[in-house]
């Protein structure tokens, strides 16, 4: 009973182990083997060939022990018939077929598997097994009298005993095989995390890079070739914050001024060409300029505020309650709702985190789809959460460059692409993250995480 259900869960668990196997290899058609797959199947394939092959080696070799045992047992008994054969022979002058027919009166008494044959090969007594059957060995030993081979006695040995054996014996080594195989597969998930976890974390690492994340440290490397590439990835990192980095920023910038800049040109020749004879047409000419100085300005001020916290950091920190700042800052914001729980004092720059709070509410008002917004700050472990809530909805294509630089859906309702930025860069400086918690619909929630005091 024991053994069935040994080879039950034995069966069971290699039909597991094949099934998912074989659906890892049917993902990675379409996304790739990993190094951990690849890992994983190296050494499935080289530790369950070499459990299987020595499984079948020792099975052969239990067989061809089994073998020689039964031959020598069948030779010595042949050689003991053969003996008795010869005595009774000289003893009483009887011929070998003499003694044959004595051998069949006591046939029906003993279990023989022997046969006895007379010199010229003829058979002249046989009883039991013939020889060859399968699961049987034989031997044959000479009958002599007066040194003169007269015939010869071949005994057959049965073998059924030593192979039931050996087909008890196979499950077990069955099993072995198995454990093997799932001591190689769980050596090769430890291999594959060893090495696959460093290059997951730099690849993570290398994205939040090409985000605009460049204040992000690099992963801790281990092992010498994980060290150096982490040190090329952190150069490279580097050298983004040089001359590539100033190049696309300055790309930005002109794209972002070119609308305001043309508008304003427009609106000064349209007054040159006699707009201003028109009173009415001269002050709406005059207040497109006006709009898009505002515009430039609010830009301008927004990208002077990113340069100076992303060169200088914080430079003045306290200990800030950030619940009372955020009461002062939001206190006649209309249909606005603030939650505080718990002591959320963190340490760092009052007018920075109070201009990250109000960024976020504006964010929020600005994209929204309306309705309340709803500002929420507590304490989490160690750290402090502020998460400002309001119904709407995150485009596609939008989600993943949300908060880097000059990126907006509304600039006609004079966003400049910055606020979210300026957002990041507070919480970064300050030791902590401003992450995007809920894409919508119904509700789009932001967030930043701060170390508490």
């Amino acid at each position: 009973m024991m053994q069935m259900i040994v080879v039950a869960a034995a069966a069971i668990g290699l039909i597991v182990f094949v099934s998912f196997v074989a659906a890892r290899l049917v993902r990675s058609r379409t996304a790739g083997m990993s190094i951990r797959m690849q890992i994983f199947l190296a050494l499935a394939l080289i530790v369950g060939a070499f459990a299987f092959g020595l499984g079948l080696m020792v099975l052969d070799r239990i067989k061809a022990r089994a073998d020689l045992v039964g031959r020598a047992a069948a030779l010595g008994e042949a050689q003991a018939v053969a003996a008795l054969v010869s005595a009774d022979m000289e003893s009483t002058g009887a011929s070998l077929e003499q003694v044959a027919e004595r051998l069949v009166k006591y046939e029906h008494r003993a279990d023989l598997d022997l046969s006895l044959s007379d010199a010229q090969g003829k058979v002249v007594f046989a009883s039991g097994r013939p020889p060859g059957e399968a699961g049987t060995v034989t031997a044959d030993a000479p009958v002599l009298l007066q040194n003169r081979e007269v015939g010869r006695v071949r005994v057959v040995k049965p073998t059924l005993v030593i192979q039931n054996t050996l087909a008890d014996f196979a499950p077990t080594v069955l099993v072995i095989s198995l454990l093997l195989g799932a001591v190689a597969a769980g050596a090769a998930v430890l291999i594959g995390r060893t090495i696959g976890a460093p290059i997951e974390e730099l690849t993570r690492y290398a994205g939040r890079v090409s985000e605009g994340d460049r204040r992000a440290p690099p992963p801790p490397g281990h092992g010498r070739e994980v060290m150096l590439l982490t040190r090329a990835i952190d150069s490279m990192r580097r050298e983004l914050q040089g001359k590539p980095f100033v190049e696309t920023f300055a790309a930005d910038l002109s794209h972002e001024l070119k609308n305001p800049v043309a508008a304003i040109r427009a609106s000064a020749e349209v007054l040159r060409d006699g707009a201003l004879d028109d009173p009415e047409a001269g002050a709406r000419f005059v207040g497109n300029i006006l709009e898009s100085t505002s515009r430039i300005e609010a830009l301008l001020g927004d990208l002077l505020s990113l340069a100076r916290l992303e060169a200088r950091g914080v430079e003045e920190a306290a200990t800030v309650d950030l619940g009372k700042e955020a009461e002062a800052a939001l206190a006649r914001q209309p249909d606005l709702t603030l939650e505080i729980h718990g002591n959320v004092t963190v340490r760092g720059d009052r007018a920075w985190l109070t201009r990250a709070i109000e960024n976020l509410v504006e964010n929020a008002r600005l994209h929204g789809e309306g309705g309340p917004v709803r500002v929420r700050i507590w304490r989490e472990g160690d750290d402090v959460c502020c998460e400002v809530q309001n119904r709407g909805r995150v485009k596609r294509g939008v989600e993943k460059r949300i908060f880097r630089r000059f990126v907006t859906t509304r600039a006609d309702r004079g966003g400049t692409g910055l606020g979210l930025a300026i957002v990041r860069a507070i919480a970064e400086a300050h030791g902590g993250q401003a992450t995007c918690v809920r894409l919508g619909p119904p509700d789009v929630a932001f967030q930043i995480s701060l170390p508490a005091a």
